[in-house]
């Protein structure tokens, strides 16, 4: 097993102890809840007589089942509106913070806790929501989990957990132009596949990481779920600290000498043992476009969709099954599918510096006659702070539709959804079956950037011809 990585470091200061099962009993710094996963996790807290054992290390916002286009209350759709209820009594009953629609805070909980300062390095996070992954970018340990967890973190601040293996991704070199945060984690889901992380913690390094802002660390933490790993994590270095100082919770000034002093102290040692390690080089990563129904079905912009003959034999059935899905035919190019919607959004992609990217590919251009493409910024600061910039009035005078901060088309819990077999070109994270609302509809998984092309082509086409300049 691996030892001295950052992995094992905030494993050991957290372990409470080791249960008769093998698992670590292992304590839980913050806990992050929303509106999907947690009103059954409380419900089971009431059949228990029991309460939330450190409410002030729980935080809750709202966001997969909110409206974008209008979040006027009570929403249209019932049962969202009894969700959003839930979480207003659950909160207000156990005393947790809650960013709620208007509080100026509110957003996609990935989002919104890094830019507040709750992550931190060497925290322990656990969300129910499977991209919980997104925190790593700080150092942080972080786990998405499941209804009984939120219970159990709830009830104990505390989960079972067996100790994983940590592979270390290093990714060297500077990434050509047009090729952004979200190609580097689809080529490295691409050549590992969607379960070769299956046991293993992901830790992302070298000089292509270590030369990335905190927003692009946090969409590569963000897919390490996509390839099977259960966590993802970005030693913390200047730029993390930089990105932390100042922020509502992060240490004040009379504490942030020592704060940077222990942080820096559970970076991995230069010669820690790792279970694995894998080396890509930047220059070898294009544009990257998903063309199947796993995030792991992406090729570069200029290439063609494999044949069946072109795959392992163990990749061949799903590749089949995409095919058929998709009704996009091997051997032809993925440049030039036509596109129906275009969204530029989630926990992935929906910060203020991916909207600046896709901004300077719309800025005095339109979308295409028959494509729908909105913008959803993934909080109610990213808005703030993009309409302050003027990056909206870029988007509307192109013909994209600005909304409200939340998961929106991600996944489609929302009135943010694909009709019959619509095919979008989405910066979000997951092409499964059905994802974004459709039980037809079909997903291409791109960079935001790449998206905004898509908008204005009609169809798949290589950013790096529209580049500005």
């Amino acid at each position: 097993m691996s030892t001295g990585t950052l992995f094992d470091k905030v494993w050991d200061l957290h372990t409470v102890g080791t249960l008769s099962s093998g698992q670590t009993q292992l304590f839980i710094g913050l806990h992050l809840i929303h509106e999907v996963t947690s009103p059954q996790a409380f419900a089971m807290l009431r059949e228990r007589q029991l309460q939330v054992m450190f409410p002030e290390r729980t935080l809750a916002t709202v966001d997969h089942i909110v409206p974008t286009d209008s979040q006027a209350r009570p929403f249209v759709d019932r049962l969202a509106e009894e969700m959003i209820e839930a979480l207003e009594t659950n909160c207000r009953e156990h005393n947790i913070t809650f960013y709620n629609i208007g509080s100026g805070s509110q957003g996609i909980v990935h989002v919104i806790a890094p830019e507040q300062g709750l992550t931190q390095p060497g925290m322990t996070i656990a969300c129910g929501d499977s991209h919980t992954s997104t925190h790593g970018a700080f150092g942080a340990i972080a786990f998405g989990i499941g209804t009984s967890q939120v219970r159990d973190v709830l009830a104990s601040q505390t989960l079972a957990l067996a100790k994983l293996k940590v592979r270390r991704i290093e990714i060297n070199g500077s990434l050509p132009p047009g090729v952004y945060a979200k190609d580097v984690t689809l080529h490295v889901i691409r050549q590992l596949g969607v379960k070769g992380g299956v046991g293993y913690a992901y830790e992302y390094a070298g000089t292509t990481i270590e030369a990335m802002s905190m927003e692009e660390r946090m969409t590569v933490c963000n897919m390490s779920i996509e390839g099977g790993a259960r966590c993802g994590y970005v030693n913390p270095d200047a730029v993390t600290y930089d990105y932390l100082r100042g922020r509502e919770f992060a240490p004040g000034e009379t504490q942030w000498d020592a704060a940077v002093a222990w942080w820096e102290n559970l970076r991995s040692d230069a010669d820690a043992d790792y279970d694995d390690v894998v080396v890509f080089e930047a220059a070898d990563i294009p544009p990257t476009v998903t063309w199947g129904i796993t995030p792991g079905q992406g090729i570069g912009v200029n290439e063609q969709i494999p044949t069946l003959e072109s795959l392992p034999a163990g990749d061949r059935a799903i590749a089949e099954e995409a095919y058929r899905y998709m009704e996009l035919q091997p051997g032809t190019p993925i440049q030039g599918t036509k596109i129906d919607v275009c969204f530029i959004g989630s926990c992935t992609n929906g910060r203020l510096s991916d909207l600046r990217e896709a901004a300077k590919v719309v800025q005095g251009q339109k979308v295409a006659a028959d494509v729908t493409a909105f913008v959803v910024p993934g909080s109610e600061q990213v808005k703030v702070a993009a309409e302050s910039e003027g990056l909206d009035t870029i988007f509307e005078a192109a013909g994209f539709e600005w909304r409200e901060a939340g998961c929106s088309m991600c996944l489609a819990m929302n009135p943010d959804k694909l009709q019959g077999n619509q095919i979008s070109a989405s910066s979000s994270n997951r092409n499964f079956k059905g994802r974004q609302g459709s039980s037809s509809g079909r997903t291409l998984l791109m960079s935001p950037a790449m998206v905004a092309t898509a908008a204005i082509a009609g169809r798949v086409e290589d950013v790096r011809h529209h580049l500005p300049g």
